[in-house]
């Protein structure tokens, strides 16, 4: 695999995702061992050549020889045409170009409430988006709701089944619900918190999807789907609390989104 030497990669350190693919950059030969470095600790030579708010925005490729700075999904673009020109015409196709500037705009904007980690003090943190946030919370709660629309099928000696549209209802009441007391708590969080809530959602239903396609082919007693369904609804749980810590923002939002469960479940066994 072509290396692409006189190249600096900068990437978002306080990313897990970004630290994980530069590294396999560098780990599959398509960078050079000193091509990839952390934009809050970028080198001296390459400080005046890059827009450092754009960098936190989209990662940037440095050519240390010209000092031409490429921006993000061109710069991804640039390290695989260079390792495997058979993508090359791909990557010039406007269309596919078009797309894939969106989607990389998408997880960019959204990065730090799908995996968050701790954000140091007195860094340069991404543009907020709001577009792109809510076209996130929009495609999390439809996925999850169909999944658990699916999964309530399993349920059914435990749980009553509901209308096809309950758990889009359930999944939308929650956002409302903690979006409402998050804006009268710390409403500077809002966006952040409700990113994060989602993404724990998705991933919960995203672990219902094995036993769904397994329940088609294989038989299980009743009471493992509902065992297994509580644990996954523990592990989100769990999953809240660290990511409500990582915001500053202690328990009450945890309360407050396993109450909304409690009241829910509450109100489905008694209707």
């Amino acid at each position: 695999m072509k290396t692409l030497k006189n190249h600096v990669i900068l990437f978002d350190n306080e990313c897990p995702m970004c630290y994980a693919y530069t590294k396999a950059f560098v780990k599959t030969g398509m960078l050079a061992q000193d091509g990839r470095e952390a934009y809050q600790e970028m080198p001296q030579n390459i400080c005046p050549l890059v827009d450092k708010q754009r960098v936190a925005n989209e990662i940037a490729l440095v050519n240390t020889e010209t000092g031409e700075v490429t921006y993000g999904i061109q710069s991804l673009f640039k390290i695989i045409a260079n390792a495997i020109p058979f993508f090359k015409p791909l990557f010039l196709f406007s269309p596919f170009v078009y797309l894939m500037r969106k989607f990389y705009a998408f997880i960019s904007y959204n990065r730090k409430v799908i995996i968050p980690a701790a954000v140091k003090e007195n860094t340069i943190q991404p543009t907020f988006k709001l577009h792109y946030r809510i076209a996130f919370l929009l495609l999390t709660w439809a996925i999850t709701a169909y999944i658990l629309t699916d999964y309530e099928h399993l349920l059914t000696d435990f749980v009553p089944l509901g209308s096809r549209y309950r758990e889009y209802l359930i999944c939308g009441g929650q956002l409302f619900f903690q979006g409402a007391i998050i804006s009268f708590y710390r409403k500077e969080k809002l966006w952040d918190y409700l990113g994060n809530m989602m993404t724990i959602s998705f991933a919960g239903s995203l672990l219902l999807l094995p036993i769904i396609i397994l329940a088609k082919y294989v038989s299980f007693l009743p009471l493992f789907f509902l065992l297994y369904f509580l644990m996954v609804a523990g592990l989100m749980f769990l999953a809240h609390i660290r990511r409500s810590k990582l915001l500053k923002l202690g328990w009450l939002m945890s309360v407050t989104w396993a109450l909304y469960r409690l009241i829910v479940l509450s109100l489905i066994l008694i209707l």
